[in-house]
């Protein structure tokens, strides 16, 4: 094998390993680079080295009858910090609902939410802007100007949509005026 086809290998193999979840094992490396056993062997020996010698985070290693990358054990405070800083626990209900009328209803206040609500919002809100979900942003100046909320590109992002006109139309999951007064009025005279 040349130098240029073995430069080639190399470039294939490391876009492979950046990709796999499972350890990249001599069989199936063959069969996807249609090299011999020897040639894939020596290429990833020389890229082994390679990350080595270069100081790198990460290093080639060889696990399960395979080759896959792995974060050398001296980086293991950054990527434990880094990890935990990824976690958020789940979002309650009351962070959803308040969400979902910021995202169909921005810009709103806090005062307007709280009212469709019917419940005090201010912690839900402070969650959602530590999340990244909203933000806040002043309409008129002067004392006394509420803050109005909207939802931001993180929120897009998470939902996996590209803009707000791809949400889904709530008019078909709400009950139709007549039912909704019916509703009502059994949740007040007791009756089902």
């Amino acid at each position: 094998m040349n130098s240029a086809d073995r430069a080639a290998l190399s470039k294939e193999i490391e876009a492979v390993l950046m990709v796999i979840s499972e350890p990249l094992s001599i069989e199936r490396a063959t069969e996807v680079f249609g090299v011999r056993n020897e040639e894939f062997e020596a290429a990833i020996d020389e890229l082994a080295s390679f990350y080595l010698s270069s100081d790198r985070g990460f290093y080639i290693q060889k696990v399960a009858e395979g080759y896959r990358f792995a974060s050398c054990p001296e980086m293991s405070s950054v990527i434990e910090k880094f990890a935990l800083s990824q976690i958020h626990p789940r979002l309650s209900g009351a962070v959803l609902e308040t969400l979902a009328i910021i995202a169909y209803r921005q810009p709103i206040s806090r005062a307007q939410i709280s009212s469709i609500r019917g419940v005090n919002s201010d912690y839900v809100i402070k969650v959602l802007i530590s999340r990244g979900y909203i933000e806040s942003t002043v309409a008129e100046t002067g004392p006394g100007s509420p803050r109005y909320y909207t939802t931001t590109p993180a929120f897009l992002e998470k939902l996996g949509i590209f803009s707000l006109a791809e949400l889904p139309k709530v008019e078909g999951f709400m009950p139709l005026p007549e039912v909704a007064e019916a509703l009502e009025a059994s949740l007040f005279d007791g009756s089902y």
